[in-house]
């Protein structure tokens, strides 16, 4: 698990927002984003520093671009 800002996060996640790297992505309630990738490899962040309000912008950019994302 990498632990990361809000900001680091944003920037790790942006070339993955396509349907060709990511299967899904999962949000808890303790911070922690995964992103599932389609070759089956997942990634774990946990970040300490954003907001309910981040959160759920993160979540609906992830929708956007056509990730399914489970909470």
């Amino acid at each position: 698990m990498n632990t990361c800002t809000f900001a680091d996060f944003m920037q790790a996640l942006e070339p993955w927002l396509n349907g060709e790297y990511l299967q899904h992505a999962r949000f808890d309630d303790k911070g922690n984003f995964t992103l599932f990738f389609v070759n089956g490899g997942k990634k774990v962040y946990h970040v300490d520093d954003c907001t309910a309000v981040q959160v759920k912008d993160t979540v609906e950019l992830i929708k956007k671009n056509g990730i399914p994302v489970l909470e």
